[in-house]
């Protein structure tokens, strides 16, 4: 009882009563605790640096949710982050690098509703990001863009097709950059690979086309998707390059004359020490440095890998990786393979990919062209794929379209129950030239007897391609006049290339051509010119179809007039480069057409550009003859104002030139222009205004185009500035032109003779005319010309008139203050060279026949005689003449109070006059 008692005693309970709290333990934990409010308005406030979207997003929130695990999400996230950077563009740069690598690694995303998404956004960025800002992140694009197109998944690698779409558009040239793991990626997505019968070797493996069932599209429809891709690929390489060409005729490099830009030198300049001149040591445009060392260029150093089809080794490789199994498609699309259907007749779909089969193998046969050993790859090109090609591609050439029979409705068939439609708008006249063109590139001379039969085929399709009279676009004539090119290298004797001639004749005589299709042809036919032309005279045989083409161009620039700029200038280049080469035909024709062509009023001179009429005034030196009617033409060209004061100053020079006074020590050739008509034409441009011109002026009366006085017969026509100007230009090279000729006195009596035939006796004569009259005989008097009493009389008129107009002229009119100091500068030079001419004018100062107005203007002009230096001493020799009229004046001013003007003439005269000063002064006048 007792050790019981014990134990009940350690382990006592404790009893509760009624209404009593709990007692609390001894280790019971205290759970009470105190809160206090934390202020955060930082925080709390709204982000007010980045902008947000409709759902409140800024874009770093956009962008965190591309890597959510939904693809709801993710594709809400491609689309609020378009929405946003088309707001708010500003954002693309400052974040570019994070949104290329976002929208990048979804290429690969397996939703395909997220993949769209990526692709659209990636299309509008391409529009807002320049190739300089995404190239440094481009890396990273490819990568993703290689990823998606080996991936597993098909979708995946069908909308990769669509990303390259966008970067090929938008970034060809960083695209092209990764060719070599681009062109791989291409093969994988219609192929795989096997390894061949040498298994154990492993020397080689082949690849062969793949089959994949669970696409959405056929296999051929895939291998046309893929190879569609591969061509714009493809083209990108070839407009990348260095020595970037065009396809089919421009695309040739048989020429041995490459064509280059003129340098263009102004004399002047050089007379001036202003530009220099650089010579080169191969006679060209290209500097040529004699070095024995050879800097090796940045793609040299670079890995095989690196350089992609720019490496002869790598382009190599892919093109036998790559050929078989464009042949395996070739088969696969070909009408053998199809149903037997009525000739060569392809489905739409199976030309589609024989086009794109054909395009791949034209594009690698160019860039074969851009190595330096191109005649060892042609022939490696040719001993490897001839006999494939000749079975496969010439089996059942030439190919055309066929055509499916769609049932219609009654409406849009009109009655009819069948209409015969196109299931697509593809050229079977491209496919059957390219393949042309693919052929023809591997012969060449010395297999001629070997391909005689596939050539011939060849051959008669493209001489009834250009016969036939159906409407060709620029793309296929240029590929049919490349393989016409080719063909005429391939065999030059003149029985195989004149019915080619013919046939593209055949072509350029149809109405209505495309301007680039025009084009294409002038550049075949002055590129066979040019060819032709080049070989030896031993063997050369002029084309009778090429002579009739160059006969026929003057004729067709005359036509064209200004419809066509562009064309005309075409044609000028191709008739200046025949007519230097004395192209008979071609001269023959031009002479017959320059009189349309040189016309004034519409000829083709008038109406071109000034670039244009400056290779036309060229063009004068080569006509075999230069008639009165065609000088009289060109006369009027150049004093019309339609071409430029310095281009005809160059055609008078030209006509210098071709007639016997060019002071040649050698005779050139035969003078085309006799003494007589050259003499009219210069007459006729100084004078600057036609006989029938002149006659319509004599009926013109008063102000503002007339200026007259009553003590001289001729009345001035006042001309306009501009032609003032340029007439005052020609005149100074007419003056040029006559003084060169050796007789001056000869000379001289002919241009007295023309004045006094032409010009003595009109009431009204030109302000420009008697200005340039004055300032030729300014040129050629010297002591063994006489002038007769006539001239005298007339050029005395003139100066007087022509100074009383400078006289009363009015400061605030500036059209005519301009002609001023040219006019003035005639009339004294002419007075201080013939003292007989003062006379005259002075004699003629009859101030009783005037009006009272007129008399401060005869003062001021006496005045101004009398204080200029040149003519102090013919003055003085008629002081009797000056002091009669000074007595008339104050004759007439007499009972009047005295003027200022009259007051000035006194001393003028008392001063220079009546002293008798020894010498002339230095004072001149200024008025």
């Amino acid at each position: 009882m007792t050790k019981k008692r014990k134990h009940q005693e350690d382990f006592q309970k404790v009893k509760l009563k009624v209404g009593k709290k709990k007692p609390k333990l001894e280790n019971a934990t205290d759970t009470t605790f105190k809160t206090k409010a934390i202020q955060i308005p930082e925080q709390l406030k709204e982000d007010g640096v980045l902008p947000t979207q409709n759902r409140k997003l800024n874009i770093k929130d956009l962008l965190s949710q591309m890597h959510h695990y939904s693809p709801g999400v993710k594709h809400n996230a491609l689309l609020g982050l378009k929405d946003l950077l088309s707001h708010y563009p500003f954002l693309i740069d400052a974040h570019l690098s994070n949104i290329i690598s976002e929208v990048a690694a979804v290429f690969t995303d397996k939703d395909s509703g997220v993949r769209g998404a990526a692709v659209h956004l990636l299309q509008f960025l391409a529009s807002k990001i320049r190739a300089e800002q995404i190239a440094p992140f481009f890396p990273l694009v490819s990568a993703h863009l290689s990823s998606a197109m080996t991936h597993i998944s098909e979708g995946i690698q069908e909308d990769s097709l669509k990303v390259l779409d966008v970067l090929l558009e938008a970034y060809p040239a960083l695209l092209t950059d990764r060719s070599s793991i681009l062109l791989k990626n291409f093969v994988e997505l219609i192929s795989h690979q096997q390894l061949s019968k040498r298994l154990k070797s492993r020397e080689k493996l082949s690849w062969m086309l793949s089959v994949n069932p669970n696409r959405r599209v056929t296999s051929q429809q895939w291998r046309l998707n893929v190879l569609t891709r591969l061509k714009k690929f493809l083209q990108a390489v070839v407009d990348g390059s260095s020595e970037t060409e065009d396809e089919g005729l421009q695309g040739q490099k048989d020429t041995p004359r490459c064509v280059r830009n003129p340098i263009c030198i102004s004399w002047k300049d050089h007379a001036n020490s202003q530009q220099h001149i650089q010579l080169f040591e191969s006679g060209g445009l290209r500097p040529k440095i004699n070095s024995s060392f050879r800097l090796r260029s940045v793609a040299s150093v670079m890995d095989s890998a690196e350089k992609g089809l720019s490496s002869a080794e790598n382009l190599k490789g892919f093109i036998e990786i790559i050929i078989p199994l464009l042949i395996e498609c070739w088969i696969e699309a070909s009408p053998a393979q199809s149903a037997p259907i009525l000739g060569n007749l392809l489905e739409s779909e199976s030309q589609q990919l024989m086009q794109q089969v054909l395009s791949i193998i034209h594009l690698l046969w160019k860039l074969t062209k851009r190595h330096d050993e191109t005649y060892k790859m042609e022939l490696w090109l040719r001993m490897n794929y001839l006999v494939d090609f000749k079975h496969h591609f010439m089996r059942h050439f030439p190919y055309s379209l066929h055509e499916t029979v769609k049932h219609k409705k009654k409406d849009s068939c009109k009655g009819n129950r069948y209409c015969m439609t196109s299931s697509n708008s593809v050229d079977h006249l491209l496919l059957n030239l390219t393949l042309c063109d693919i052929m023809v590139s591997l012969a060449s001379t010395s297999t001629l007897q070997t391909d005689s039969g596939w050539l011939d085929m060849i051959r008669k399709f493209v001489t009834d391609t250009l016969q036939d009279g159906s409407k060709l676009n620029s793309k296929q004539v240029n590929r049919l006049l490349g393989v016409t090119w080719r063909l005429m290298q391939i065999q030059q004797n003149k029985v195989a290339t004149e019915p080619l001639i013919k046939a593209v004749y055949t072509l350029y005589q149809q109405r209505n051509l495309l301007f680039p299709v025009r084009t294409l042809l002038l550049k075949f036919f002055s590129k066979v010119y040019q060819k032709e032309d080049l070989r030896t005279q031993r063997i050369r045989s002029r084309s009778k179809v090429l002579s009739r083409w160059l006969a026929g161009l003057p004729q067709q620039l005359a036509l064209l007039g200004l419809r066509n700029p562009e064309l005309s200038n075409q044609l000028i280049d191709i008739i200046h480069s025949a007519a230097s080469r004395s192209n008979k035909e071609l001269l023959q024709s031009l002479q017959a057409t320059a009189a349309r062509i040189y016309d004034p009023l519409d000829g083709t001179l008038v109406l071109l550009p000034a670039e244009a009429q400056r290779r036309l005034v060229q063009l004068v030196y080569f006509l075999p003859g230069l008639p009165a009617g065609l000088l009289a033409r060109l006369s009027r060209c150049c004093l019309m104002g339609r071409m430029s004061s310095e281009l005809a100053a160059t055609l008078i020079g030209i006509l210098r030139m071709r007639s016997s006074f060019a002071g040649w020590k050698c005779q050139v050739q035969d003078n085309s222009v006799s003494d007589v008509d050259y003499f009219s034409f210069l007459f006729s441009t100084l004078i600057g205004f036609s006989r029938e011109e002149l006659t319509s002026l004599q009926g013109i009366r008063g102000k503002p185009h007339i200026s007259q006085t009553q003590l001289s017969p001729v009345r001035l026509y006042l001309t306009d500035l501009d032609q003032f100007l340029h007439h005052w230009a020609v005149t100074e090279m007419i003056c040029r032109s006559l003084s060169a000729i050796p007789s001056q006195s000869q000379c001289f009596d002919i241009l007295q003779t023309g004045i006094c035939k032409y010009l003595v006796g009109l009431v009204v004569i030109p302000d420009s005319t008697a200005g340039s009259v004055l300032c030729a005989i300014n040129k050629l008097l010297d002591q063994a010309c006489i002038l007769s009493e006539n001239l005298h009389k007339f050029l005395a008129s003139c100066c007087y008139s022509l100074l009383y107009f400078l006289l009363t002229l009015d400061k605030e009119d500036a059209e005519h203050v301009q002609k001023r100091d040219m006019l003035w500068g005639s009339c004294i030079s002419a007075l201080a060279l013939l003292p007989r001419l003062l006379r005259l004018m002075l004699q003629s100062l009859q101030v009783s026949r005037i009006c009272r107005e007129e008399l401060p203007v005869v003062a001021q002009l006496l005045r101004l005689l009398m204080q200029h230096g040149q003519l102090r001493s013919h003055m003085i020799t008629n002081e009797f003449l000056v002091q009669q009229i000074i007595k008339d004046i104050m004759t007439l001013k007499s009972g009047e109070v005295q003027e200022q003007w009259l007051t000035d003439l006194h001393y003028c005269f008392n001063i220079y006059l009546a002293s008798h000063p020894q010498g002339p002064g230095p004072m001149n006048a200024v008025y």
